[in-house]
């Protein structure tokens, strides 16, 4: 069997129901005592229970939000409240005079949760960190202030009765069961949203958003998706509470109670959903068994988000992952093989090109390029050094669309490409690596490098949602197509351990892996030799060399000069924004500008 036929081979979990097993184990523990929690014929331990899983209902939510996308959204009790008054007063015929059904009180509150969710998370696309915190913060306050100045609708201060479900889920255990039930239904769908390409594609815009951007993820459209989800099961879940509540007031929504999603989901760890959801619970029951402490909730519970961020970082989630607590092989070897190309770039595309005409670029008054004229074609290595600062870095954010030129045009076979739509390049089949790795470390090195494919999947994100057929199918191509870029560049073997635990020279070549998956028609490499050894950079040109005859124009950006020479078809040198000298690798060793610019004697 020859390498190139061989199989791909990698470190995966135990196979077949084991396997399955394994992983689920947990939560099919969480769901055994809910469902036998009823033979306890405890009613207290009951209504601690529903108002446990009314919690995580929002939660669930609130944690694609928060966990999964980064957004710091404090202030997520608003959706509580307005699915709470919405299904309230619905079921109780203060709107139109007419008495709504219970369940279709509900789903109304749910419905109006999921349109708030969307307007209070639209500043999100602009605003960062605690300023989008401070938004949520005050869309609460003003939500509060309606209640209580909405009297004929709310009750004002007063407050209004909430609804009474009816058979099969009438007050007491069938209550409990309803609200069992759709807490794990919302666990279900979150948990296949996290698992999906949108999950990933999610916390790419976390951790590293410029690469998610380099990999064709559109943040806009993606957070506009998560917070309708989030708001919607925020608002269901308020339908639920204004019922455990019996009588709803503004003062039931506290921000003691906002504090407590939010921390719930940091303590449970970021990018997991067991984690937020233990998390929530424990929080949800602690005051019940410390009554005495209730009027130090905040204080206590921003004492243990002290202790969980000195002493497990990660949060809950870290504790159950002891997988990747195994010590990794030392002295661990990176041996590419280029000769499976082929099978990751697919047929060779018509030959084309990228051209830069008079591209010039200013920071005030640092011209980084000034009038540069750069041509890119399939199936060559474009070599472009020069000192520090001449604006090597700055051409390939120019070509992958996170700046606009002051002047010049950028074309690709004679189309004009689009600037200020980064996300955009994928679609041109344009990727990119980075002079420090962008990585999401949390992640498995499979998943860094399936986040390159996001693009590729089919499936809707209510598909992935529900988990239909199209989801299942994304998947599938989705890993093989990863597996096979892990095994090109050497790092087959590393694919389920954490990306945060590889050494310095395996996160280059995962990148270069990851941008292998949008099997490009052109690559932008920015410094991939760097902190690489001898022996590593020899591979590393192999492996750009053999990229290029499967016909993908490669610019490489990069210090070491032997590997320029080595590999390049055509060099260009940078200095101080312009083009010093551009030719082959021979003309450019013998150019007597260049040689005392930047190669030394």
């Amino acid at each position: 069997m020859t390498d190139a036929t061989s199989p791909i081979s990698t470190a995966k979990a135990p196979a077949g129901w084991l396997g399955r097993l394994e992983g689920s184990w947990s939560w099919i523990a969480l769901g055994l005592v809910g469902l036998l929690l009823p033979l306890l014929d405890d009613s207290y331990f009951g209504v601690i229970a529903q108002r446990a899983y009314i919690y995580w209902i929002l939660s669930a939510g609130l944690n694609l939000v928060v966990g999964y996308a980064g957004q710091i959204a404090i202030g997520w009790v608003a959706m509580l409240t307005l699915g709470a008054y919405t299904t309230a007063a619905l079921a109780a015929g203060r709107v139109g005079g007419v008495e709504w059904h219970p369940y279709l009180a509900l789903i109304a509150g749910g419905a109006m949760g999921a349109v708030f969710g969307v307007i209070v998370g639209l500043p999100a696309l602009r605003l960062r960190t605690f300023y989008f915190a401070m938004t949520t913060l005050g869309f609460a306050t003003i939500v509060t202030q309606v209640a209580l100045a909405w009297k004929d609708v709310t009750g004002g201060g007063v407050g209004t009765p909430g609804p009474v479900f009816l058979w099969p889920f009438e007050p007491g255990w069938g209550f409990y069961y309803f609200c069992f039930l759709l807490a794990a239904l919302a666990t279900w769908i979150t948990a296949n949203i996290g698992s999906s390409r949108y999950g990933r594609a999610l916390v790419a815009i976390r951790d590293a958003e410029v690469a998610a951007e380099a990999s064709g993820i559109a943040k806009p459209k993606l957070l506009i998706l998560v917070f309708l989800l989030a708001g919607g099961l925020g608002g269901i879940a308020g339908g639920l509470f204004s019922s455990l509540q019996s009588y709803i007031t503004p003062d039931a929504f506290t921000f003691e109670m906002s504090v407590l999603f939010f921390i719930g989901i940091l303590i449970g760890g970021r990018g997991s959903i067991l984690g937020p959801a233990l998390g929530t619970i424990i929080l949800t029951v602690l005051p019940e068994f410390a009554a005495p402490l209730v009027q130090w909730s905040t204080f206590l519970y921003a004492a243990l988000l002290l202790v969980i961020v000195l002493v497990i970082p990660g949060g809950i989630a870290d504790l159950l992952d002891y997988k990747n607590r195994r010590p990794l092989e030392q002295h661990r070897e990176i041996v590419p093989r280029p000769e499976l190309l082929s099978r990751v770039l697919g047929a060779k595309g018509e030959p084309s090109a990228i051209r830069l005409a008079n591209i010039a670029l200013h920071f005030g008054g640092v011209r980084a390029i000034d009038g540069l004229d750069l041509e890119i074609r399939s199936g060559e290595v474009h070599g472009l050094i020069g000192p520090n600062g001449s604006g090597k870095t700055t051409t390939l954010n120019v070509i992958s669309g996170y700046y606009r030129p002051k002047t010049g045009s950028l074309k690709l076979d004679g189309a004009d490409l689009p600037f200020d739509k980064p996300h955009a390049r994928a679609g041109y089949r344009i990727a990119r690596t980075f002079q420090t790795p962008r990585l999401v470390g949390a992640a498995s090195v499979l998943a860094n490098v399936m986040i390159g494919g996001t693009v590729r999947g089919d499936g809707t994100f209510v598909e992935s949602m529900l988990s239909l057929p199209r989801h299942h199918n994304d998947e599938k191509q989705l890993k093989v197509a990863a597996l096979k870029a892990l095994a090109t560049v050497g790092l087959e073997s590393l694919a389920d351990v954490r990306a945060d635990r590889l050494q310095h020279s395996e996160l280059r070549f995962m990148e270069i892996a990851r941008a292998l998956m949008l099997r490009p028609a052109f690559m932008l490499l920015d410094e991939p030799a760097a902190g690489l050894s001898a022996e590593e950079i020899r591979r590393l040109g192999a492996l750009i060399k053999a990229i290029s005859r499967e016909g993908t124009g490669v610019l490489l950006v990069e210090h070491h000069a032997d590997l320029i020479f080595d590999i390049c078809d055509r060099v260009t040198v940078l200095n101080l924004g312009k083009t010093l000298a551009a030719g082959t690798p021979a003309e450019i060793r013998s150019h007597r500008e260049v040689v005392s610019a930047y190669l030394g004697a």
